[in-house]
């Protein structure tokens, strides 16, 4: 699978679902779609097709096709939809003209808002507010892209022939955020909080931690031999995961 068709697959899988987390934690976002009542679907030719619907001031983003959605975007390639995500290209709209209004002005005030809080500096990291946002995005980006990577990217192919049937999961001690993957034959399925016991277990002292493994700021070895993450469980599997953890930066910068 090509570059840009990974890339797409983990901009559509990976990033956009975290508007989920967006309209919980941030109390301004949850203010401004509260009585949002839309649905977006984006298709790409030839690639990933993904939505978000906003409804009862909560917002759910999913794979596939969603019925009946009030606005369709639609984009030639993979290219271009990556495009639209670095901010140098913008979708065709094959539905919802009359919701142009709410694409240009309404909708941007969110993406906007996640941009913000994917692309931290060191200063809002000290924030501790904006740190909880970020870790929790953090770890479900990793999770989320390393399910496509493990299918998708030929590295990650690799990986995944080393994985038997599994839970794995990451966690900020002592209660949350936890993020987990499960594995059951060949089929990946992510969960956004504890919900099953797991079978490999990364905990991370605190956010800051957990923020600077993920960021690559320290080392994952001295960390452990410090005590600030432990591994539990059948670590294995989350030591063959580490590769494909690493490489989301490739796509993802």
């Amino acid at each position: 699978m090509s570059y840009e068709l990974v890339k797409s697959h983990l901009n559509l899988y990976a990033v956009l679902q975290n508007l989920e987390e967006l309209t919980v934690m941030d109390k301004e976002m949850a203010e401004l779609t509260r009585d949002w009542n839309i649905s977006i679907q984006f298709s790409v030719k030839g690639g990933p097709k993904a939505y978000i619907a906003f409804k009862n001031g909560k917002c759910t983003v999913g794979q596939g096709k969603f019925k009946h959605p009030s606005i369709k975007l639609f984009f030639l390639s993979p290219e271009h939809c990556n495009k639209m995500f670095d901010g140098n290209g913008n979708p065709i709209p094959l539905k919802g003209f009359t919701k142009l209004g709410f694409l240009l002005k309404d909708f941007p005030k969110l993406t906007d808002r996640l941009e913000y809080y994917m692309k931290p500096t060191d200063d809002l990291l000290k924030k501790k507010s904006f740190l909880a946002v970020n870790t929790k995005m953090t770890i479900d980006t990793a999770f989320y892209a390393s399910k496509e990577l493990l299918q998708h990217d030929e590295l990650g192919q690799i990986v995944a022939h080393k994985l038997d049937d599994c839970v794995m999961m990451m966690k900020v001690l002592p209660d949350g955020p936890a993020v987990q993957m499960e594995v059951s034959n060949g089929d990946y399925n992510i969960m956004k909080s504890e919900e099953k016991k797991a079978t490999s277990v990364m905990l991370f002292s605190d956010m800051t931690v957990a923020n600077d493994l993920l960021n690559g700021k320290i080392d994952a070895f001295s960390a452990i031999a410090s005590g600030a993450i432990q591994m539990r469980g059948r670590i294995q599997y989350l030591d063959a995961l580490g590769p494909v953890l690493d490489r989301i930066s490739h796509y993802l910068s």
